[in-house]
């Protein structure tokens, strides 16, 4: 028989554990304004979990900044390896605080640290040094970097570099300008190539031209009184997904208040820790990489006139993206590359090592504060650092999988050679839109200067600092930090009755229907401010397209029609003398050698072929080095086998031609034994392909006959002729390549 009464009592279980959720979570959010004013109370606010200290402070350094270095002090438990490369990490000041980068146990910092190496962390204060400019922060990022390298004589190589997001443009910068400073750099979400994206989606590139441009950055700065407030910032990334903002965060710490306030008060420290930029700082931000887009193609000047090209990176190049980043989508994380290099030769022609990965749905944050992502994608790049070290300059996709028969979380690292048609598919750069974007970056070059001639004075005239400072005070974010906490006299009662709420508390089952009817509410209105996002999203895409598309505008603003509105930029006369010198050594330098110099060319020949390598070959490419290196360094080890994939491009005939030679004077047992340190290296990652089982037989044969010849002889010399002939029906099979640097494209790597 159906109880009459049972929907009342399920009314009123319903309205009493509601009643209870509204306290408790008025009472969170009275916590998280407490929080937000004990944090600014701080000198040096951060979320950093590990415990650390200052080893140079940015204010002594001749150009002072708000920048620190810290070393990262290993918990418990953690053996740090001196003679592994240290790790340094360097979170975005893009409006919220330090510490991100190592949140959590589980992090940038965690999987570094387990993995044996030193960690550093670049924080920041929440006030910059008067005067500070973008150029001082990185020239001050070298001379931390200077000190880390001097504290660690005994690393094996320089020390690793992660930029998350906004940091990510710093530290490219700072390598461009320093390379010698630094190891291979990693960047998490970092946006490099401003006008690059998708249309439907992560709609922020139309913000600057739907501003009129950067004239509302001199604005706001203008207004702060020469700061501009980070707050702004955040505001630009909450409006991204007004859903989350205004609605699922809250009401899921409302339908979950006995769990998730730990994890809601945790994340929103980071959040709400807003911190301040010089007005000069966010301006040359604005108009030479947001709007501007000036990184890309080797056009940014700094304030000290020095210009900065990417191309001068000598390390290896880590891109961490996400298809689900709506910040950073992968085509401004990736879009640099087709920007600067014509094909995979010319990216070969400047030495550069360049891997990518892309992840199909994790969003912005979670790039770089998911535990799950540094578990498999941080920890395999940590683990694996020297082996991206040691690859051959050129383009990569890394690709991660579950280790082969195994069950538990234990993945496989493997690199696949690509071509710029495999960046291009995933950027899908437009002519048109790039013309679009240079046309808005034109419009806003134009109102920068009208506000600058006739608005500027005035605005400055009348902001005092007290007027700056109230104007901060009153931004929506802060206000409601204010409002919720107990600085507001009306809400001293939540206190006393969230406790009385949690000691009276009674969960409401999940089957309740009215709990169930409004989970159902719940979902409308996210779903409908989803539908709202969607709309004004399409809607700003259009206004911008259709007004910065008009040929009368670009034509007003000096954008040709008939030309490509960027550029790539031409190779300096200094870098083709280099190229031209470096090519005359190589050539000179192929005869030249013994077994490792054999054993290390013909694994890159077999290499080239089979396209991709994974961990396991590096395993054995180490363990080579450790038993036969003869001391030899991983620098030297990793210029040793450049050099021999440079010799292979340049002359492959006479790279192979000369194979004999270089195993001359070795015994044939030995010369047997080296054969079989090269099939081991070059099957580790499994079955080789057709094209590099041919080869391995080709280098089978040549090592065969050299080692035959030595036993029937006693002297490699009387058998290089006939070892030659051999050596050269190989090469013949070998496509013929262009040198580095002539500008041949080609449509597939090698």
């Amino acid at each position: 028989m159906t109880d009459p009464f049972a929907l009342t009592r399920d009314w009123l279980d319903y309205s009493i554990g509601l009643a209870q959720r509204n306290i408790l979570f008025l009472d969170v959010l009275r916590q998280r304004g407490n929080q937000y004013h004990e944090h600014l109370e701080k000198h040096a606010p951060s979320v950093l979990s590990f415990d650390s200290e200052v080893v140079l402070d940015g204010a002594t350094l001749p150009r002072p900044v708000n920048y620190s270095l810290l070393r990262i002090v290993p918990p418990p438990g953690v053996t740090i390896d001196p003679v592994k490369r240290p790790f340094v990490v360097v979170d975005p000041r893009a409006g919220h605080g330090p510490g991100i980068g190592g949140f959590k146990p589980d992090s940038e910092i965690g999987v570094a640290l387990r993995a044996g190496h030193s960690c550093y962390f670049l924080s920041f204060l929440p006030q910059p040094v008067p005067g500070q400019t973008v150029t001082d922060v990185v020239r001050a990022e070298a001379a931390f970097l200077e000190h880390v390298i001097a504290a660690h004589p005994q690393a094996e190589g320089k020390p690793v570099v992660i930029g998350n997001c906004q940091a990510g443009w710093q530290i490219m910068i700072g390598a461009a300008l320093r390379p010698e400073l630094f190891g291979p750099i990693i960047i998490a979400g970092a946006p490099l190539s401003y006008w690059a994206g998708w249309r439907g989606f992560a709609p922020m590139r139309y913000l600057g031209g739907l501003l009129g441009g950067s004239w509302m950055t001199a604005l706001a700065g203008d207004l702060g009184h020469g700061i501009f407030d980070g707050s702004w910032l955040v505001s630009n990334f909450e409006n991204l997904d007004p859903a989350n903002t205004f609605w699922k965060k809250q009401y899921n710490l409302l339908a979950h208040i006995d769990t998730e306030p730990e994890r809601y008060l945790g994340f929103e420290r980071w959040w709400n820790n807003h911190v301040l930029l010089n007005a000069n700082e966010m301006q040359f931000i604005a108009d030479n990489l947001f709007i501007g887009n000036r990184l890309a193609t080797a056009e940014l000047v700094l304030e000290d006139g020095e210009r900065v090209d990417l191309r001068r990176i000598r390390s290896p190049i880590v891109v961490f993206c996400s298809r689900g980043d709506n910040i950073t989508p992968p085509p401004q994380a990736l879009g640099w590359i087709t920007d600067l290099y014509a094909d995979v030769d010319d990216i070969r022609a400047h030495g550069q090592t360049i891997v990518y990965a892309v992840h199909e749905s994790i969003g912005h944050l979670g790039i770089f504060v998911s535990a799950k992502v540094a578990r498999k994608e941080h920890e395999e790049f940590a683990s694996n650092i020297d082996f991206i070290d040691i690859l051959p300059p050129g383009l990569y996709e890394a690709e991660i999988s579950q280790w082969p028969e195994t069950e538990d979380e234990r993945y496989l690292l493997r690199f696949a050679a690509r071509n710029l048609d495999d960046i291009r598919a995933i950027v899908e750069p437009s002519r048109e839109d790039d013309q679009r974007f240079a046309t808005a970056r034109r419009v806003s070059e134009i109102n920068l200067e009208l506000y600058r001639r006739f608005l500027q004075p005035m605005v400055r005239a009348s902001v005092t600092p007290g007027m700056a400072e109230a104007l901060r005070d009153l931004h929506p974010l802060r206000l409601s930090y204010g409002f919720f906490s107990d600085r507001n006299p009306a809400l001293l009662p939540l206190s006393f009755l969230g406790a009385m709420a949690q000691g009276m508390r009674r969960a409401v089952p999940a089957e309740n229907p009215f709990r169930q009817a409004e989970e159902q509410v719940a979902n409308a209105i996210e779903k409908s401010l989803d539908q709202y996002r969607e709309w004004r999203d399409a809607m700003q895409e259009a206004i911008f397209l259709n007004v910065y598309g008009q040929p009368w505008l670009q034509a007003m603003a000096g954008v040709a029609f008939d030309e490509a509105p960027r550029r790539r930029p031409a190779q300096e006369h200094e870098h083709r003398e280099f190229l031209r010198r470096r090519i005359e050594e190589l050539k000179a330098a192929i005869p030249k050698g013994g077994t490792r110099e054999a054993v290390l060319r013909a694994i890159a020949f077999v290499i080239l072929a089979e396209q991709t390598t994974d961990e396991r070959s590096f395993a054995l490419l180490s363990q080579l080095q450790d038993e036969e290196g003869g001391g030899m360094s991983l620098p030297v080890f990793k210029q040793s086998l450049r050099d021999q994939f440079f010799m292979l491009l340049i002359d492959p005939h006479e790279a192979l031609e000369t194979l004999p030679r270089l195993l001359d004077g070795a015994r044939a047992a030995e010369i047997q034994q080296r054969f079989d340190e090269v099939k081991r290296v070059t099957s580790a990652g499994g079955p080789l392909n057709a094209r590099a089982s041919a080869r391995l037989r080709d280098i089978e044969r040549i090592f065969a006959e050299a080692a035959k010849a030595q036993a029937e002889k006693g002297n490699a010399a009387a058998a290089v002729p006939e070892v030659g002939t051999r050596a050269t029906r190989a090469a013949e099979k070998m496509p013929r390549r262009s040198k580095p640097g002539s500008g041949t494209r080609k449509t597939r790597a090698t």
